[in-house]
């Protein structure tokens, strides 16, 4: 499919068919990554799409403890007492 690059202002922009649209699933908001030749848009995920099925597969496999060992600092050596 070809398409025309139409100017916005001081820039240009491509106008997507609406089958494509709404085939692809795009809303207001995409994700585009610049590759050697091309340009991939794809639809935006929110910044923590996947954090709860992560939290809940992790919680499953390991119970709700920490995910590392405590690292103990200076402060918990030499002045922290209980």
């Amino acid at each position: 499919m070809k398409a025309r690059l139409i100017r916005i202002g001081n820039s240009r922009g491509i106008r997507f068919p609406k089958t494509v649209i709404e085939e692809l699933g795009l809303t207001d908001e995409v994700d585009m990554q610049v590759r050697t030749d091309s340009i991939v848009i794809r639809p935006s995920q929110g910044t923590r799409a996947g954090w709860a099925e992560a939290a809940e597969a992790l919680a499953a496999e390991k119970g709700d403890g920490l995910l590392d060992a405590p690292t103990p600092t200076r402060f918990d050596d030499e002045e922290w007492t209980w």
